[in-house]
């Protein structure tokens, strides 16, 4: 799969160059799902933002970085110091601790971190569970539960903390059309998982 560079980057500001960092950071790797350039996931993120009306250079910038700490050398500092402090505290909060253990518990934790944060942070936490739901989805139709041995997880634990995100995300952005798509995602999922059982 190719790279999709985003079509309402039009000319120079931060969102740009952000992108064009996380493009070069995540420079070789590739999404676990179907194997495409891994900036195709910020970018999705970022598409979504975009489109719900979210235009705001640093929210943006934060979403094309969102995994550039998480997933490469990169440290927060040099976050900091190429793109401020306001587009750092927005990567920090989407920044997992890989120190805890297990699965589950990382993941709670990192949604109550993400929550703490503030509205912009779950504005980018609501994109990335839509667009990770949309990748289980479609992974999910070309191999079934077997999709499941390419994540961390098993598929039910997953469903748990999706429904989790989306009762969290209903609290700080009720209404919002992420929190819409997210339940309509995961439905869509329940529904794809009960009709081959």
């Amino acid at each position: 799969m190719e790279e999709h560079e985003p079509e309402f980057l039009s000319g120079p500001g931060l969102a740009r160059e952000a992108y064009e960092f996380a493009r070069e950071a995540h420079e070789g790797q590739e999404r676990k799902g179907d194997g495409s350039p891994y900036i195709n996931h910020p970018t999705e993120l970022a598409r979504l933002l975009h489109a719900a009306g979210h235009d705001d250079e640093e929210l943006l910038a934060a979403t094309f970085l969102h995994d550039v700490v998480e997933d490469t050398d990169t440290t927060l500092d040099e976050i900091e110091e190429a793109f401020g402090s306001g587009v750092r505290d927005l990567v920090e909060a989407m920044t997992e601790d890989k120190d805890i253990e297990p699965y589950e518990t990382r993941k709670e934790h990192h949604r109550d971190q993400v929550e703490a944060s503030g509205k912009r942070a779950v504005l980018i936490y609501a994109a990335d569970k839509v667009a990770n739901l949309r990748d289980l989805r479609a992974l999910y139709a070309n191999v079934g539960e077997g999709a499941a041995s390419r994540f961390k997880a098993p598929l039910d634990v997953r469903v748990r903390l999706w429904q989790g995100d989306a009762d969290m995300i209903e609290r700080v952005h009720p209404g919002h059309e992420l929190l819409d798509r997210l339940r309509t995602e995961l439905a869509a999922f329940e529904a794809d998982r009960a009709s081959t059982a």
